[in-house]
C-alpha cells in the first residue's frame, strides 16, 4: 500500500512539474485574437445589422406574406 501511495506522490509531482515547465514557455505577449477579438466581432456584428436593415427597407423584395383575404377562389365548373 505504501508504494502505491509513493507512485501516486510521484506522478503527481511530475504533472505539477510538467505544467510549470509548459506555462514558462507561453508567451507573456497578447496575440492578435487578444488585441482584435473583440473589435472584429462588433464591427461583423454591426455590419451584418446594417446590410439585413437596407435589404429590409430599401430593396422592395416581397416577404411571401399571407395570401389570406387577397386571393378569391374562382367559381367551380362542372364538365
Amino acid at each position: 500500500m505504501l508504494s502505491l501511495v509513493r507512485s501516486a506522490l510521484q506522478i503527481s509531482g511530475r504533472g505539477a512539474q510538467r505544467t510549470i515547465s509548459r506555462r514558462s514557455h507561453h508567451k507573456a505577449e497578447a496575440d492578435f485574437h487578444d488585441k482584435y477579438g473583440n473589435a472584429i466581432l462588433a464591427s461583423g456584428t454591426l455590419f451584418c445589422i446594417g446590410i439585413w436593415t437596407y435589404v429590409i427597407t430599401s430593396t422592395g423584395i416581397c416577404w411571401n406574406t399571407s395570401p389570406v383575404g387577397k386571393v378569391t377562389p374562382k367559381e367551380w365548373r362542372q364538365k
